[in-house]
């Protein structure tokens, strides 16, 4: 393919404003099409543009009294630096989540794709508590839709669930998945020491779980899988790395149980907890792809996750992890499963590591963009 100038605009990056697994996956997207094309990337953060693994990246301050105002703001201050570098003029346009569609709107005359790494349905469901703008947000998830000429969505079971709440023709959007670096998640650490460090039992079996504190990860329903997971092996313990708006209650319903809260963790603090883990647990009512699971294999670790969207797809039952329904019951069982025979959770997260080296390098996953932009639709747009 020839050589393209490409922007991608997005809320977060691995070098600047990181919130979750987008950051990686656009940052990753844009390195690997980076050895092959002239990539600038658009995103949030303080100081001087840097270039970084051959991307270009430029940084704006947006500010707003609410989310869905600060993203516009966002959006306008990438649309100033953006005009600084179309000379001569970018190829392609790539626009991440919909925290940059008023940004698509300004330049919807353009080559544009527009990616789902989740939708606001998937993230909240039926829970939409504190005022959070549900209603206005799916709506320009829709107007993303509309607009773009093409879509891509990083599974099946999004791509499903965008065409059912946009009505999104199946022309128009493609699946292509995440990737992962393995070696980033691999770490030679001795697990006694790392477990004692953070104040857990050496000798006993740690599962961990990684995410936001969100209804849509349900960590809820891990703190209350614990109870049954202790009645066949007391000497389980819990590790949760991430944060949220369910923490405080989360904690207050975790008194009394073997389970600790270590908050957001730098990556020098988690891969090594990740390394020293037992089994990951990925209890989510709603995955679209489920990056954690890459991690957890890239390090070999056995992974117990709920039967939905990306991790349904992407886990072989019982080959390289074990998948339960959304329910604390369900969870215990499977939890239990492996707990009860570590020689089989050590295979599990060989044949996890065996299938990451295989099938989801970035260099696959950039080549399935790249027939993306290669096949790029010339249509007509409905306005918003």
């Amino acid at each position: 393919m020839e050589s393209l100038k490409i922007a991608f605009f997005c809320w977060e990056s691995l070098y600047a404003e990181r919130v979750g697994g987008l950051a990686s996956a656009a940052s990753n997207l844009a390195e690997t099409l980076a050895q092959n094309h002239e990539v600038h990337f658009f995103t949030r953060g303080e100081g001087k543009d840097t270039e970084i693994n051959g991307v270009r990246y430029h940084y704006c301050r947006p500010s707003g009294e609410d989310i869905v105002r600060y993203c516009s703001d966002m959006s306008g201050k990438m649309l100033e630096r953006f005009h600084e570098f179309d000379t001569p003029s970018f190829d392609l346009l790539h626009f991440h989540d919909w925290h940059v569609v008023d940004a698509l709107q300004k330049l919807r005359d353009r080559e544009t794709v527009f990616t789902y790494h989740s939708t606001e349905f998937g993230r909240n469901g039926n829970t939409f508590s504190n005022g959070w703008p549900f209603t206005e947000i799916s709506g320009i998830e829709r107007c993303g839709a509309s607009i773009a000429k093409h879509i891509t969505a990083v599974s099946s079971t999004l791509r499903q669930e965008a065409m059912s709440l946009y009505e999104i023709p199946d022309w128009k959007i493609d699946v292509v998945h995440n990737g992962i670096v393995p070696g980033h998640y691999q770490a030679d650490v001795d697990p006694e020491a790392v477990k004692r460090r953070y104040g857990f039992d050496p000798d006993s079996p740690m599962i961990l779980f990684v995410g936001r504190l969100a209804w849509q990860k349900g960590p809820d329903m891990l703190v209350d899988a614990v109870p049954a997971l202790l009645r066949e092996h007391a000497d389980g313990q819990f590790a949760f790395i991430g944060d949220g708006q369910m923490r405080r209650g989360l904690e207050t319903r975790a008194r009394s149980l073997p389970v600790r809260f270590l908050g957001r963790l730098p990556d020098a603090e988690y891969v090594p907890l990740l390394n020293a883990s037992d089994i990951v647990a990925i209890p989510s009512r709603n995955e679209p792809f489920g990056l954690v699971l890459l991690e957890a294999w890239s390090a070999g670790r056995c992974v117990v996750a709920s039967d939905v969207g990306g991790l349904s797809e992407n886990i072989e039952h019982g080959t390289d992890g074990v998948k339960v329904r959304p329910h604390p019951d369900s969870i215990a069982r499977g939890l239990s499963r492996v707990a009860g025979s570590p020689e089989k959770a050590l295979a599990m997260g060989r044949e996890g590591l065996d299938k990451v080296k295989k099938e989801f390098p970035w260099s696959r996953v950039a080549g399935r963009m790249e027939g993306v932009y290669k096949n790029l639709a010339k249509h007509d747009t409905i306005p918003c």
